[in-house]
């Protein structure tokens, strides 16, 4: 334990209670956000908490869980729906089998199977991989953040650099983002909507 402690400069005797807290309850719910998850060994970190609760039980009762408070806006409804462009919708994975046929025929309206893809598309890191190759020409950043919500910013930032096109809808005037903008369009922040 003191060496855990070390590595994490965290005081012994802290981590010594954390411990004894966690598996000495049955119920007990860890929330994190992005502090966890954006980083290079976020998806480690986040399935340690998973395990962890795995391992005590610790999942599936009432009061008892891992929680992801997402940061980006409705980052989780986007994911249920399959916002995700290396994702379908409900999490499904596009290499399951018969996962994008339940999808497509779920979803089986004239106007959108057709346009369905077929495979996933770029995660948000390998995005700004694409646009620092050449392959991407254009990016258009809404309701976000890239210059400081991904991992390696110095790299995010030396690909928007890179990019011949880089269009942001903001509400805010001064961003990180915007210096990287040839085209900057208007945005409405959450407290601008209609009244009803």
């Amino acid at each position: 334990m003191v060496e855990v402690a070390a590595v994490c400069d965290v005081d012994p005797e802290r981590l010594e209670t954390f411990y004894y807290w966690f598996a000495s309850q049955l119920h007990v719910v860890t929330l994190y956000s992005q502090g966890v998850n954006q980083s290079a060994s976020g998806t480690d970190k986040c399935n340690a908490i998973i395990n962890c609760h795995l391992a005590g039980g610790k999942i599936g009762l009432p009061g008892a869980g891992p929680f992801s408070i997402t940061g980006q806006p409705n980052a989780m409804g986007g994911r249920e729906v399959g916002g995700l462009a290396n994702q379908l919708a409900a999490h499904m994975d596009y290499h399951t089998p018969g996962a994008f046929e339940l999808v497509s025929r779920f979803w089986a309206t004239d106007s959108l199977t057709p346009s369905l893809p077929e495979g996933p598309g770029y995660k948000a890191v390998e995005l700004f991989e694409a646009i620092e190759r050449g392959e991407i020409k254009a990016l258009w950043v809404m309701a976000t953040n890239p210059a400081i919500s991904l991992p390696d910013a110095a790299r995010v930032r030396a690909a928007l650099e890179k990019c011949p096109l880089v269009i942001v809808s903001e509400c805010a005037a001064h961003t990180d983002l915007l210096p990287y903008a040839d085209i900057v369009l208007p945005a409405s922040g959450w407290s601008e909507k209609m009244a009803r």
